[in-house]
Parts: structure tokens; C-alpha cells; sequence
């Protein structure tokens, strides 16, 4: 078995904010006053996970805490073999509760600036319990900074994305990509709503779309990808163990699955791990894991030149000079 960690790969879904080092946030919470618990607690659920990311966000409250975690996320996602990564900040949140509304996105900015080799592009989110208000500011800001290039609408599924319709309409006019949550924890319904009003260019976790096969083979025909975050959706409490995790359904039903992290600092796997831990759940061999990674590559916004790069990257790690054995075997 080869070393995932050397493993070409694109990262398509994850937010900053919850790849966090466990030493960067306890010591941003003793400088910003803010108590971090030595551990993140147990999930019985997403509102109980939204709660806890509430106590993250309050540890950022300085420029250089927003450049700090995005320089960190860069050299820890290098260290997993992502060469380019579409990652989420959520600013105008953070903006409008520093009383700054820029602050936040160009100290992120900053951050993500200052190291090489690893390519990037920023998603905005939004929750959708939030208002239509704070999403225009959110669009406003996609619209004022060329690295962002997407928005998308997170959080809750059952808060409906009839509200923002208006806004996705001049985000797509502008040129914005739209990249929304959806099918993670609600059902077929709520991945309609995200195609129709939505008018998302990707399923954000989407694993719930196999409660509809006429929805699978409408997802399917399209060629839209799934942003499938499996340990996510154990830590959250929507999938009960990895060994049952939908993944290996979603991929024989002929989906594009994507594996990513979502939120690694709360389920301890940042990506090398999560594709070690998929591969051991389902006993993948190299060549199915570097199927993943190619899905990830083409799955993505990434410049053509990149993808071709990346594409022939990973078909060079599964040749026989670059075969490794993982630590431990």
C-alpha cells in the first residue's frame, strides 16, 4: 500500500475555521479570553456541533489570529499531499461581530498568501438561518475580491433556500460559482431545492441522495459531484460508524464521490487520514483511492493547466517507483 500522504490530491470541502491546531486555538482562547475545552465535546447532533463552532469563532478576534490559522492550514494541508484546495471562511460573520467587515476575509487572505505550493481558492458560506441581509454582504465581499470565486449556504438543512433565490441569481450573473450544503441532514427535498433554487454546481455532502433513485440518476446524468466528509458524518451523529457509512453506494450507484474532511480539528482526521480511513473501512486498494483523488481533480474549479498537472501527478504515484508502505505496515 502506497502513503496516502504522498497521494496528489485536491481538497473541495472544508472550513477554516475547524482546522484549527489544537495548540493554536487553546492559546487564541487564553489571549482573547475565551475558555477552550482540552477536547471537543460528543455531537448528538448538528445543533450541538453549531454551538461548539460558536465558542471557535470567538477565539478569532485579531488580524493576526485570522492570518495564523489560514498560514497554518496551508503548511497542513501540504503536509497531506493537497496541491490545491477550495477552502470556506465564513467572513461576514466574523465581520459583523468585530465590527469590521473586511477585516477578517483580507487577514485570511494574508495568511493563505504567504505559502507556497499549495493553490487555492476561497468559498464564502453562509448559514442558512441567517439573514438574506448578511448574505448580500457576503456576495458584496465574493464580488470584491478576486480569490474568492464561490458562495454557498451552509448550516441547517431545514431552514428552506427560498429566501435567498434573488441572490443566487445575481451571484451567478457576476460569475460567482454557487457551492451549497445539501443531503447531509435532510433528504432528497433539500438536495432538490439546492439544484433548483440553489442552482449548486456540487452536492455538499449530498449522502442523503440515495433515498431517491430518480434523484441518484438526475445527480448522476448531470456529472455532479458529491463532497462526501465521512468522518464529519459519524462525529455529527448522521451516520452511525464509518463501516456503514453510505460511500461505498453512493460510488457503486456511479456518483462522482469526492473525500473530504469538513471540519478536522473536531473529527481528528485531516486529509491523508480520511483517505486512510476510508480505504480501511472499505478495503480500497491504490488504484480506487487514486480514483478518489482524480475525482477530486476534475470535480474541481482548479485552472486546466493545474488539473492536467495533478492528473498526471497521480498517475505517477501509482507507478512502481513511487510505491511506498504506509507507517505501521
Amino acid at each position: 500500500m502506497r502513503d496516502l500522504a504522498t497521494l496528489p490530491k485536491a481538497h473541495l470541502h472544508v472550513h477554516l475555521e475547524s482546522t484549527i491546531r489544537p495548540g493554536t486555538l487553546r492559546e487564541l482562547g487564553e489571549a482573547n479570553g475565551v475558555a477552550v475545552p482540552a477536547e471537543p465535546p460528543e455531537f448528538d447532533g448538528f445543533r450541538a456541533f453549531a454551538d461548539y463552532n460558536a465558542l471557535i469563532r470567538a477565539c478569532l478576534q485579531q488580524p493576526g489570529d485570522f492570518e495564523r490559522i489560514a498560514r497554518e492550514y496551508c503548511e497542513d494541508e501540504l503536509a497531506q499531499g493537497t496541491r490545491y484546495a477550495e477552502v470556506t471562511f465564513t467572513a461576514a460573520s466574523h465581520g459583523e461581530r468585530l465590527g469590521d467587515l473586511e477585516m477578517p476575509l483580507a487577514s485570511v487572505l494574508n495568511g493563505l498568501s504567504g505559502t507556497h505550493g499549495l493553490e487555492w481558492r476561497l468559498v464564502l458560506d453562509h448559514s442558512r438561518r441567517r439573514s438574506v441581509e448578511r448574505a448580500e454582504r457576503t456576495l458584496d465581499l465574493a464580488l470584491k475580491y478576486d480569490e474568492v470565486f464561490a458562495i454557498g449556504m451552509a448550516g441547517e438543512e431545514n431552514h428552506s433556500l427560498r429566501p435567498f433565490a434573488t441572490l443566487f441569481e445575481k451571484a451567478q450573473a457576476a460569475g460567482i460559482r454557487l457551492l451549497h450544503h445539501t443531503g447531509e441532514d435532510a433528504g432528497p427535498d433539500s438536495i432538490r431545492e439546492a439544484l433548483e433554487v440553489g442552482r449548486t454546481e456540487r452536492l455538499g455532502h449530498g449522502i442523503r441522495v440515495l433515498d431517491d433513485p430518480a434523484l441518484v440518476a438526475e445527480v448522476r446524468d448531470r456529472g455532479l459531484a458529491l463532497e462526501v466528509c465521512p468522518s464529519s458524518n459519524v462525529t455529527l451523529g448522521l451516520v452511525p460508524s464509518l463501516p456503514e457509512h453510505p460511500l461505498p453506494r453512493l460510488r457503486d450507484a456511479g456518483l462522482t464521490v469526492t473525500i473530504n474532511t469538513d471540519v478536522p480539528s473536531v473529527t481528528g482526521a485531516e486529509l491523508a487520514a480520511e483517505y486512510a480511513r476510508v480505504r480501511d473501512a472499505f478495503g480500497y486498494d491504490d488504484a480506487t483511492m487514486a480514483d478518489f483523488a482524480r475525482a477530486s481533480v476534475t470535480a474541481s474549479f482548479a485552472p486546466e493547466a493545474t488539473k492536467r498537472k495533478l492528473l498526471a501527478d497521480i498517475d505517477a504515484w501509482l507507478t512502481p517507483a513511487h510505491q511506498h508502505l504506509t507507517p505501521g505496515t
